[in-house]
C-alpha cells in the first residue's frame, strides 16, 4: 500500500468524484479508477459505492480514511523531524492541551523556551483528555497537558502549580446567580451540560453524591464555548472549569468544598524524540527542580 496511492484515495474521499479528483491530482480517470480497484483488491474489502452521481465511502472506506491521514500526517512529521541538523535546536513540537488556567503557566514555559530557541516553533492541539492521550500514544503529539487523575504509570510528567477550579457557568438571570458557591443539593433537578469526558462525568457525580447514570444530563461538550453559547440559549447549566475568558450574560459560580484539581504536562518516556523536543524536556524538567515547579 504506497503513500501515493493513500493520497489518491483521500483525493477522491473528498471530492465525492472520480473525474474531479483526477483532475485534482493531474492524472487521467482510467488510471485512477484503476489504482482504486487495485487498492480494494490488495485490501479484500468495498471502500467506495455509489449514489446520486457520487461516490461515497463504506464504513470500511471510512475507517481507511482516517487511518490514511493518521499514516500520511506520522509520514510528514518524522520526514520533518529527520531533516533537522543535529547540531542546531529547531523544528516543531507538538503539545496537545485542554481548556485549563494552566495553559497561561504552561505558555510562559514556551515563551521563555523560544527566546533560548528562536528556532523552536511550537504545534498546539486543542482537545479532550481522551483524545489527547490516544494521540500520544500513537506519535502524533510529543506531549500533553492533561488532569493529573489519568493512569500516570506510563509517563514521565512535571505537576504545573494552577489549580483548577471547578464550578457552574450559569446566565445572570438563573435563580443560581447570585449565589457564592454551588451546593450538590441545589442542581439534582437541574438539567446540566457536562464535558464527554468520562472521568469528569464520574468526578461531578463523586461531587453531587450520586451514581453517574443518574445525572440529569441535558447535553456534552468537548469545548467550553459551545457549552457557554448552549447555557446563553438556556439548554442549561454547565459544570465546567474556571476560565479567563468573561461570557456575556452568564456567571461562573465555584462548587462548594469541591475537589482540587491540578493539571499535568505529559510525555512518553523511553522514546527518541526530536533534539527540539529532547531540549525542551530537560528544559522543563530543569525549571522543577530548580524552582519546585
Amino acid at each position: 500500500m504506497e503513500l501515493r496511492i493513500l493520497k489518491y484515495f483521500l483525493m477522491v474521499a473528498k471530492e465525492e468524484n472520480i473525474t474531479k479528483a483526477a483532475k485534482s491530482l493531474y492524472i487521467t480517470q482510467p488510471t485512477l479508477s484503476r489504482q482504486l480497484a487495485q487498492l480494494e483488491e490488495e485490501l479484500g474489502v468495498k471502500l467506495f459505492t455509489r449514489s446520486n452521481h457520487k461516490i461515497l465511502l463504506t464504513e470500511d472506506g471510512k475507517f481507511l480514511q482516517r487511518r490514511a491521514r493518521e499514516i500520511l500526517y506520522l509520514t510528514e512529521k518524522t520526514k520533518k523531524e529527520l531533516s533537522y541538523d543535529n547540531e542546531i535546536v529547531a523544528g516543531e513540537i507538538s503539545i496537545g492541551c485542554g481548556e485549563f488556567l494552566g495553559m497561561n503557566e504552561l505558555a510562559k514555559l514556551l515563551s521563555e523556551f523560544q527566546e533560548k530557541y528562536p528556532n523552536v516553533k511550537f504545534d498546539i492541539y486543542s482537545g479532550t483528555a481522551e483524545d489527547i492521550i490516544y494521540r500520544i500514544e500513537h506519535g502524533f503529539l510529543d506531549m500533553g497537558l492533561v488532569f493529573d487523575y489519568i493512569n500516570k504509570e506510563k509517563y514521565k510528567f512535571i505537576r504545573l502549580k494552577q489549580i483548577e477550579e471547578w464550578g457552574l457557568l450559569v446566565r445572570k438571570d438563573h435563580k443560581l446567580a447570585s449565589n457564592k458557591f454551588i451546593y450538590p443539593e441545589e442542581i439534582k433537578k437541574e438539567s446540566v451540560i457536562i464535558s464527554k469526558n468520562k472521568l469528569i462525568q464520574n468526578e461531578f457525580a463523586n461531587w453531587m453524591g450520586i451514581p453517574t447514570e443518574k445525572l440529569n444530563v441535558g447535553a456534552t461538550f468537548t469545548l467550553v464555548y459551545n457549552a457557554a453559547m448552549m447555557v446563553k440559549n438556556g439548554i442549561g447549566i454547565a459544570v465546567c472549569l474556571k476560565l479567563e475568558n468573561n461570557f456575556e450574560d452568564l456567571k461562573f459560580i465555584p462548587f462548594y468544598k469541591a475537589a482540587i484539581s491540578k493539571t499535568i504536562l505529559a510525555w512518553k518516556p523511553c522514546l527518541k524524540y526530536s533534539v527540539a523536543t529532547e531540549k525542551f524536556i530537560k528544559f522543563i524538567e530543569e525549571k522543577r527542580n530548580a524552582t519546585n515547579f
